[in-house]
């Protein structure tokens, strides 16, 4: 659990560290800033396409081959955009072919560092019962919020003498090889023997043809639970799954009946996480007036990000597990303290309230997001995790395709008009999902025979 937290984590910090030091960036190269968030999207929409495939490959492959693969596009990913945003302010490239190898650069990370993300999820979710899924799950998604807070908060350190901005990309780059190392070092491998077992989906699944295998996989998935077997089968009663009579594991896309309401509440939710997050670090630019510094910005940017990501922090390692929250309760609950914290986001003038309203927002979204995830793979089989975290991984991805984009357009044109469209979509969240996603007690309870 340490290596995944910390494959995450890197990835995490990395990401937010750059986006600390994005608007910066991008007002000292003289780019408007929707240019800035659209440099993101082709990386995004690479996401949503890779993310599947490198799902169904770490079924057949291996979830940490997956995970490793992952890790090199986000170091090879963020050198790469690091040296190119270095050579732009240096004023060796035009602000244009700098962002444009920016984002040829960063699309790598969209590309292959998507392979990472499923193949943790799969890699957690397929050795954790029913009931104790959404906590697991929060543990690990809770190491994204903890890269948010580290990324932000060594951001303005890592703005060294030579490197300026660029320095968090070096830094990051280094951490990420070094946790490369030790993931291919430490972390057990989980190889599938695809070819021998002839089906999709092999250990810790259990896909083998006979009833005797699947019951000694059973027990190796829960090994001190009473009635593993008989929950075994009575999931799989529950959840149709082709390939426990030896089919191939049918694949699953967004429109599957037992995914679509949580991958709605997905899209919905997530473009409004990905506007928000689109929004922040220009609106601080904008209220504290560092348009003519945008040096000074990486401090009470990194101030906003942490401060969003403690509440997610405080969501995810303390509500959920606290409250015991179930998918659909921290879907709703989530929904609508995010809401909240954006309108108070909105009204901000000064730091302190523009904090307060972020983080209020990242609270809601910090119990939203565990909730979609284990939603989605609570609605499937075991032997359909690698599938269900591709689909959660693509909707997810799907979200910051033009959302921050449009936010960032609609907030230059009215601040309230793009903080009302977040609203909406939050409201959105909870009016469908209130009607259409399963209730906690059936979709978290471990069945016996």
């Amino acid at each position: 659990m340490i290596l995944l937290f910390a494959v995450m984590l890197t990835t995490a910090a990395g990401n937010t560290a750059m986006q600390s030091v994005m608007p910066a960036i991008g007002t000292s190269l003289g780019v408007n800033d929707v240019w800035i968030s659209l440099a993101y999207s082709w990386s995004a929409l690479l996401w949503v396409i890779c993310a599947p495939i490198w799902a169904r490959r770490s079924d057949q492959r291996g979830r940490k081959a997956m995970m490793a693969l992952g890790l090199v596009g986000f170091i090879v990913s963020m050198g790469l955009c690091g040296l190119i945003l270095w050579f732009g302010l240096l004023g060796w490239l035009s602000a244009l072919w700098t962002l444009l190898i920016f984002a040829a650069a960063r699309s790598l990370y969209g590309g292959f560092g998507s392979a990472a993300p499923p193949a943790v999820q799969a890699y957690v979710a397929s050795r954790t019962p029913r009931a104790q899924r959404t906590q697991a799950l929060s543990l690990i998604a809770s190491s994204f919020g903890l890269g948010t807070v580290i990324g932000p908060a060594l951001a303005p350190l890592l703005v060294f003498p030579g490197l300026g901005l660029t320095g968090p990309f070096a830094a990051f780059t280094l951490l990420g090889i070094a946790t490369l190392v030790a993931l291919r070092i430490y972390l057990p491998n989980d190889e599938p023997q695809f070819a021998a077992r002839g089906t999709a989906y092999d250990a810790p699944y259990g896909s083998g043809g006979s009833s005797r295998q699947q019951h000694e996989t059973a027990e190796e998935d829960d090994p001190d639970e009473s009635g593993a077997q008989e929950v075994c089968a009575d999931d799989q009663r529950d959840v149709p799954d082709p390939a426990a009579n030896g089919a191939p594991a049918k694949r699953l896309g967004w429109w599957e009946p037992r995914l679509r309401p949580w991958v709605i509440a997905g899209l919905l939710g997530g473009h409004a996480q990905a506007m928000v997050l689109g929004i922040s670090g220009f609106l601080v630019l904008d209220r504290l007036g560092l348009r003519e510094t945008p040096a000074l910005a990486t401090g009470p940017i990194g101030i906003v990000l942490m401060s969003g990501a403690i509440a997610t922090l405080l969501a995810q390692w303390g509500l959920i597990p606290r409250l015991n929250l179930g998918p659909r309760a921290a879907v709703l609950s989530g929904a609508v303290l995010a809401a909240a914290g954006t309108i108070l986001f909105g009204a901000a003038q000064e730091l302190h309230g523009i904090a307060l309203g972020y983080s209020i927002a990242s609270l809601g979204f910090g119990l939203f997001r565990p909730g979609f995830n284990a939603g989605a793979s609570l609605a499937v089989s075991r032997r359909e995790q690698g599938e269900a975290s591709g689909v959660v991984a693509s909707a997810t991805g799907a979200a910051f395709v033009v959302a921050p984009a449009i936010g960032v357009w609609l907030y230059g044109h009215s601040d309230w008009l793009a903080f009302a469209v977040i609203v909406a979509l939050c409201a959105a969240v909870v009016a469908i999902g209130w009607r259409s996603l399963t209730a906690d007690e059936v979709m978290t309870t471990e069945r016996a025979s």
